[in-house]
């Protein structure tokens, strides 16, 4: 099976990359580099292409799926965790000098 094939993933395997693919461009990332990301997140959650035999498969994990772009989990978006930890340094420097 030459690199690339995607002759082993399943009907909603690729179904589901093709999803992922528009969400990152419509986000603005290119074809190529949203089509790389929505199979590699494919991988991710399902373990690549379905092999066959009993007992082969895994259950999916959406971890990335709910984590939904944002970086390292957090909710929060840079600057309000830039704002949220000067308030803190300043609230310890007053307490301690106090």
């Amino acid at each position: 099976m030459p690199q690339g094939d995607k002759s082993a993933y399943t009907d909603k395997q690729k179904r589901k990359a093709e999803h992922i693919e528009e969400g990152y461009e419509n986000r603005g990332t290119s074809k190529k580099e949203a089509e790389r990301r929505a199979w590699a997140t494919v991988n991710k959650e399902s373990g690549g292409g379905k092999k066959s035999g009993s007992g082969r498969g895994k259950k999916e994990h959406h971890e990335s799926a709910r984590k939904g772009g944002r970086k390292s989990g957090s909710s929060q978006s840079a600057e309000t965790r830039s704002a949220a930890a000067k308030k803190g340094w300043e609230t310890r420097r007053r307490r301690d000098t106090a």
